[in-house]
């Protein structure tokens, strides 16, 4: 299995979980709110070098380290990359002391029975053997709710463990995130849905898995899952919520810690001196991390 010391990281260190795994079709936006237009770049190739090096001025930042980021989730590209000339993964554990996930899932399916399931993810077998020799800790992969739909939000949850189980066979520690669409009308009852099944999941588990789950309408209403033995953490996804937002919702659910995105990001810009931006980066990480200690 994984490291001790980023289990014991991972199961009870103080901070949150960064998501720098945007991926080619967010990418653009992401880009767009960091003060990058799309007239700087005329390839997938020269975006992809941007966004790295958005992610490596990020992870170089004199703040980030595992006093309060205790992982972060890269894009399969960036686990392919370098920072600092050493591979990426091995870069944010040796010298950062920050555990390294990989975002897994290939994108989304179609909507059907009011939820998107994830797309067959090709050669996952392989692409997890790859991920463990670079010291990668575990994964990452989102499916969607976009309704309070039994039927749909259960079939969501069984593909969640059941791709969970391959990643766990390989030494893996999967983050399992149905994430539901915070702009729905009924998100409180599919949220009710949702734990009923993530708890007969968790119960059939007879190993560690993690959850990254919409911050939900009622607060503490995950903290079963949170206690459960076979639950090594629930991280929080921002969902669209502006950082002021998610922070004070996330400060709401004891034990429930960041894994923020957009939320992290915003406010960075490519024109900012590194001064500045390592004092906004500083800024931002302090706040999720207080957010997260509740």
């Amino acid at each position: 299995m994984s490291n001790g010391q980023q289990i014991e990281q991972m199961r009870s260190g103080k901070g949150f979980v960064a998501a720098l795994d945007q991926s080619g079709g967010s990418t653009p936006k992401a880009l767009r709110l960091y003060g990058v237009e799309e007239d700087r770049y005329s390839s997938e190739a020269e975006m992809f070098d941007l966004i790295h090096a958005m992610r490596g001025r990020i992870v170089k930042a004199p703040a980030f380290t595992g006093e309060k980021v205790v992982g972060a989730i890269l894009f399969e590209m960036t686990m392919d990359r370098e920072f600092e000339g050493k591979p990426s993964a091995a870069y944010l554990w040796e010298d950062r002391g920050v555990v390294p996930f990989l975002k897994c899932d290939k994108g989304l399916a179609d909507e059907e029975n009011g939820v998107q399931l994830m797309k067959p993810m090709g050669d996952l077998d392989g692409l997890l053997s790859r991920a463990k020799s670079l010291g990668v800790f575990g994964t990452k992969m989102r499916s969607v709710i976009n309704a309070a739909n039994a039927e749909g939000i259960k079939a969501n949850v069984a593909q969640q463990f059941e791709i969970g189980r391959q990643i766990l066979g390989h030494g893996l520690v999967p983050i399992i995130e149905p994430e539901v669409n915070i702009t729905i009308a009924d998100k409180a009852e599919a949220e009710a849905i949702l734990r009923d099944e993530l708890m007969a999941n968790l119960d059939a588990m007879d190993q560690d898995v993690m959850l990254k789950l919409s911050l939900p309408s009622e607060a503490n209403f995950y903290a079963d899952a949170i206690a459960h033995k076979n639950c090594m953490r629930v991280v929080a996804l921002s969902g669209g919520y502006s950082r002021e937002d998610a922070n004070r919702m996330l400060s709401e659910n004891n034990g429930m810690i960041a894994s923020f995105s957009r939320a992290l990001t915003e406010g960075l810009s490519d024109a900012q001196s590194d001064d500045e931006f390592n004092a906004m980066i500083a800024a931002t990480i302090d706040s999720i991390y207080q957010a997260s200690i509740t």
